[in-house]
């Protein structure tokens, strides 16, 4: 295509993604907008509130359990994000980097686990936890997500790219495998890194089904969780489910916007990667 019919075309490229865009975002400025309604002014079709009020931000924080479902999201998410990226890549640069017995059936076995529902797996881990006296904790919660597949098999996939000779020169400089891993081939994937980081942070904080079974103490419910409990069987606060949702969406906008960039590297280079 030739540079002037590129231009003519950008005009309609551009109103298509701005189209597509307001439509992204609008459920975002609805939110937010409910957020500051009364509750008799929910309903009402238009977006601005009739009477602006910070009251259910004052209720929220104050007179609910909000701020510890937030603790609790934010711990578990942190924690859950750092040991996938932990042992995700430690498992992911093993299995492409050595050679043993097995490996690409230990691989396929890893992937298969990708395959499974999750609702599918609630009841074992369930029966798991229990038995182990790990229901209605923390570490309850954050056992099945510790190692995920789809983190081994990214991380593989990006350490295929590192090159052998260079994994090879750390060894003649004496430094043993954990370190190769870590001083060599860890700094060589940072877009991966911080697309698998993005990705399990989200789905940890945004985790409802697993969570709601496995706690049965409102001081260990996570934001999900918390939030549903605004809805009851006869009338839901929409208000406060809006409020809530706007405060939780804060911790997510900023990681996003510190990671950015890598996230957007990280996912287009693992459409490239075979």
């Amino acid at each position: 295509m030739t540079k002037s019919k590129l231009n003519k075309t950008n005009p309609l490229v551009y109103i298509i993604m701005g189209i597509g865009g307001l439509l992204m975002i609008f459920p975002f400025v609805w939110m937010v907008a409910t957020s500051f309604k009364q509750p008799w002014d929910v309903y009402n079709l238009s977006i601005i509130p009739t009477q602006p009020t910070l009251a259910n931000y004052f209720r929220l924080l104050a007179t609910s359990n909000f701020p510890r479902w937030f603790f609790n999201s934010f711990v578990v998410s942190i924690a859950v994000t750092m040991s996938v990226l932990f042992f995700d890549s430690l498992v992911g640069y093993t299995l492409c980097k050595f050679k043993f017995k097995y490996k690409n059936i230990i691989f396929l076995l890893i992937l298969s686990t990708m395959m499974i529902p999750t609702e599918m797996l609630v009841i074992p881990w369930y029966v798991m936890s229990k038995g182990l006296g790990w229901a209605n904790s923390y570490w309850g919660i954050m056992f099945p997500g510790i190692m995920t597949g789809f983190g081994t098999f990214l991380m593989r996939q990006f350490f295929q790219s590192v090159p052998d000779d260079l994994l090879d020169s750390g060894r003649i400089d004496g430094l043993n495998e954990f370190q190769i891993w870590w001083k060599i081939a860890m700094p060589l994937v940072k877009p991966a890194i911080s697309a698998l980081a993005i990705f399990t942070f989200l789905g940890n904080w945004n985790a409802f089904l697993w969570p709601l079974i496995v706690t049965s103490t409102n001081s260990l419910y996570t934001l999900p969780v918390g939030l549903a409990f605004f809805s009851g069987e006869f009338q839901t606060e929409w208000e406060m489910v809006m409020t809530g949702a706007s405060v939780a969406t804060i911790p997510v906008l900023i990681v996003f916007l510190i990671f950015q960039k890598q996230i957007v590297r990280g996912i287009a280079l693992t459409g490239l990667k075979g």
